[in-house]
């Protein structure tokens, strides 16, 4: 059985789940829920000791970070996450790296909170990640093409890293409408079977 070690809202997570609908596989889902500190159980450090979600279990592995993960299934499953030449395999991975690497970590729950807890009332969690997600997602308009991927005309690794930052940047309340690549994109992405069933609202249930 495979097991995914996840939260709802992660983005990280939400990202991996869209992969393993890619793949057409089943999964048992554990909720680590990163509200309450249960990341940081020594239950869930022996499965990740940076105490972060998501941690998949699967073919006798216990794998961690979402992209790595994910590349991994691209890897087994053939998903062709990463198509065509050396230099359009670079492109995808640096839009999938400007999300996954630049613009999640600074809004990662534990980094917000720390930065709002220092700031003496100076900034709120709407306030960072607002001015935070902004101008990346400013910059990720202009690394995209003008159909209805991310690179090119098939689905590949920065589409499924793309979704989960739109509706991480929706639920702050960002202004997306000056973003029509990303919104064109996002629309289409969104009414894919794989990405629809890996929302959030369906994870919660």
């Amino acid at each position: 059985m495979i097991r995914l070690f996840d939260y709802w809202r992660s983005s990280a997570s939400y990202r991996l789940r869209i992969a393993l609908g890619l793949a057409g596989l089943s999964w048992h889902s554990l909720p680590v829920d990163l509200t309450t500190g249960q990341q940081g159980d020594p239950e869930h450090l022996a499965r990740n000791p940076q105490g972060l979600v998501p941690v998949l279990e699967i073919d006798d592995l216990t794998l961690t970070q979402s992209l790595a993960i994910i590349e991994y299934l691209d890897e087994t499953r053939g998903l062709g996450l990463l198509p065509g030449p050396a230099a359009n395999r670079a492109r995808i991975r640096a839009v999938a790296h400007a999300i996954a690497m630049d613009i999640h970590p600074v809004c990662n729950l534990r980094v917000a909170r720390y930065a709002v807890a220092q700031s003496n009332g100076g900034i709120t969690m709407e306030t960072w990640m607002r001015d935070m997600i902004t101008p990346g997602l400013i910059a990720l308009e202009n690394m995209v093409d003008t159909g209805n991927h991310c690179i090119g005309q098939t689905l590949t690794l920065a589409d499924i890293c793309l979704v989960p930052q739109i509706y991480n940047a929706r639920r702050w309340n960002i202004d997306l409408k000056n973003l029509p690549n990303l919104n064109r994109i996002t629309t289409f992405l969104e009414n894919l079977k794989p990405f629809a069933n890996a929302h959030p609202n369906l994870a919660k249930l």
